[in-house]
């Protein structure tokens, strides 16, 4: 996401980086109700910015449309495509928030539980106190929990070349990532400011599981996959591959946006695990925030509850609820979702209260582009 109203919603952060070249095409799609025509500039310009490619479709009162611009993959030439899968990173958070949403309106927990309830022993060291925080703080970023992507050792092993070239493959369990997030101090005490942290949703997934009795993965499929019937959905697990049809991923693998660009595309997803690993494609993510707003997924407590904000200083016209960004745009439009960024991938899925109208895209190249300018060109350029 941009400046205007971004939120460091991804696994990738400073260490992400720049294409020299583009290998693209204009925007191309078939013609369906309104033309998008600011959409498709805004997704030219990122190309033309550096991005190799980027899917995206949308859906309103006139239809669906869908368009791709640039290209899948820089070997070959071949180009993007709209119906691309690919890596959704933190927009994963989203599903995770709506099941413990729904476990909280069946009474199998509360949200003012805390974490210690769940996870006894598990948030502990350098200050960090899990009967201190509850699972609601988790899901709107107020707990304080250090963010294991931040961990010097996690960025050098996974972002940067020579570490990520040796160690993509690595499983990582959801309690090593904690246990990394354990070894720093918090970031403030919990409830008292707002900082994202990756390590909250993992611990999220972990109380779902407890709750449960079965792993976060299997509880997404059964109340969101597949109720909704979002066919190409996946929790990946330890799969290091995105299944067709896909393009390919790229990243810089370094803490600038020039350099060499190295196909990232395969990765053990266990380093991101509930905090960012799922798969998807656009239609898919369309129809979960459509029928998230709508209120198909929760009933209208819980769904005010991941409506109800935090407001995040460091960005205007934004606030954060539980695994759900609220943003007003230029042109006073309020839209909700999330975005997500995972090594070569960087994707935004939004729609508006009403679930009406709905965008989602996403960019195969990790440094560079303004996703905010294609939100922007879809609700107010029209």
């Amino acid at each position: 996401m941009g400046e205007h109203v971004s939120v460091r919603t991804g696994l990738v952060g400073a260490t992400a980086v720049a294409v020299a070249v583009t290998l693209a095409g204009p925007a191309a799609a078939a013609p369906a109700g309104r033309e998008h025509t600011p959409t498709r500039q805004a997704m030219d310009a990122a190309v033309r910015d550096g991005v190799p490619g980027v899917a995206a479709r949308a859906a309103d009162e006139h239809g669906t449309w869908k368009a791709a611009s640039g290209t899948g993959d820089l070997r070959t030439g071949a180009p993007r495509r709209a119906d691309d899968r690919y890596r959704v990173g933190s927009i994963t958070k989203t599903f995770v928030a709506t099941v413990l949403l729904q476990l909280e309106a069946e009474g199998r927990l509360s949200l003012d539980d805390t974490v210690d309830e769940w996870l006894p022993g598990v948030v502990r060291g350098h200050g960090h106190d899990g009967g201190r925080i509850t699972l609601r703080q988790l899901l709107n970023h107020t707990s304080g929990i250090y963010n294991y992507t931040e961990d010097e050792g996690f960025t050098r092993t996974y972002f940067l070349k020579d570490g990520f070239l040796r160690h993509r493959f690595d499983t990582m369990t959801p309690r090593q990532l904690v246990g990394l997030a354990m070894n720093h101090e918090p970031h403030f005490a919990p409830g008292t400011s707002w900082h994202y942290s990756n390590t909250n949703y993992v611990l999220a997934g972990l109380v779902i599981e407890e709750a449960t009795g079965h792993p976060y993965a299997a509880e997404i499929r059964r109340r969101v996959i597949e109720p909704l019937g979002l066919r190409a959905t996946l929790v990946p697990g330890t799969y290091p591959k995105v299944p067709a049809p896909s393009s390919r991923a790229y990243g810089k693998l370094a803490g600038t946006t020039t350099g060499p660009t190295y196909d990232v595309t395969e990765l053990n997803p266990s380093l991101a695990s509930s905090a960012g690993e799922m798969i998807a494609d656009s239609r898919d993510l369309n129809r979960f925030y459509s029928a998230l707003l709508r209120g198909r997924l929760l009933p209208p407590k819980q769904l005010r509850e991941m409506k109800t904000t935090v407001r995040v200083d460091e960005i205007p016209g934004a606030g954060y609820g539980l695994g759900l960004i609220d943003r007003e745009l230029s042109c006073g439009v309020h839209v909700w979702g999330h975005g997500g960024g995972i090594h070569g991938s960087n994707s935004e899925a939004v729609t508006t209260a009403d679930g009406r109208h709905s965008l989602a895209f996403n960019f195969n190249g990790d440094w560079s582009g303004d996703s905010d300018a294609v939100i922007e060109a879809e609700y107010c350029g029209e």
